[in-house]
């Protein structure tokens, strides 16, 4: 086992070469004993019957899976139905969201934030389920203040929250700050910190501006000065994503929670220098 506990994230595949290209990514990714997987689940349950088919595959080889799990535009009977079936299947472990509705559609549902899914989770199964929510340590993008944010974080746990796994940054100041300042309300949880590998900087550019992550402005420079340059990308990106890594584990964070984009080549890497252990082997 790692001294840090690590943890993977994958998506759903679409077809059934993503879903074989995907076992092979796991495989290799095995090699480093994750403490669990975790799948996610598409806008307004988009992606159910392949999240859950995923969730199943990697419980069949052994590993603990975690469901992802939202409640935008959810019936309480239908969570309920969902939390059944989930646990049938041997998943102990949720991250609870309030999640996104595919575009067109209103809020709808009976939950409204993701607090009152945890609530309703706790009433309902009680202590069979390992709770995780998500956290913003550079503020939730709908979120009116940081103090504001940080209130909605601590409801979370308060409602039954476990443990949290945060959105991806790389700025390990905020990672810190947000910590000991939901540690200041009294709120305690392991918050272990959200890892997206550099791969690509066109991928990564867009996807933080759409979540609200910032990418730090040297380095957004030196994303962009590469070019097309693909090596020097992935090179780049592997000395800032460890050198985060470094620090946020010699700062007491619990764990680290991989974005993996259903790759493992940069994961592995990152985890190899820092001498987390592992076989030799690739995806």
């Amino acid at each position: 086992m790692n001294a840090l506990p690590i943890s993977f994230e994958f998506f759903p595949p679409k077809t059934p070469e993503g879903a074989e290209k995907l076992r092979v990514v796991r495989r290799a990714l095995y090699a480093w004993a994750p403490e669990f997987c975790s799948v996610t689940y598409g806008a307004g349950g988009s992606t159910h019957e392949g999240s859950f088919a995923t969730v199943r595959e990697i419980l069949a080889e052994g590993v603990p899976a975690a469901a992802h799990f939202s409640c935008v535009g959810a019936t309480r009977e239908r969570v309920r139905a969902q939390l059944a079936e989930l646990h049938a299947m041997g998943v102990r472990r949720l991250v609870a969201l309030r999640g996104d509705l595919p575009s067109g559609y209103g809020l709808g549902g009976e939950f409204q934030y993701a607090s009152d899914l945890v609530a309703f989770i706790r009433a309902e199964t009680g202590r069979a389920f390992h709770i995780e929510v998500a956290a913003y340590p550079e503020m939730h993008p709908q979120a009116r203040s940081p103090e504001a944010d940080v209130q909605a974080f601590a409801t979370k746990v308060r409602a039954g929250a476990d443990s949290a796994i945060t959105q991806y940054f790389y700025n390990a100041d905020a990672y810190f700050r947000f910590r000991d300042e939901v540690h200041a309300l009294g709120v305690d949880v392991p918050i272990v910190p959200g890892i997206m590998p550099i791969t690509s900087a066109t991928q990564l550019l867009r996807f933080s501006d759409a979540c609200g992550a910032e990418v730090p402005r040297w380095v957004r420079l030196r994303l962009q000065g590469y070019g097309d340059d693909v090596a020097a990308i992935r090179a780049f990106g592997l000395d800032v994503v460890t050198a985060l890594c470094e620090r946020l584990r010699a700062g007491g964070a619990p764990g680290l929670h991989f974005y993996t984009m259903n790759q493992s080549a940069a994961t592995i890497e990152i985890l190899r220098r820092l001498g987390l252990g592992g076989a030799a082997v690739d995806g």
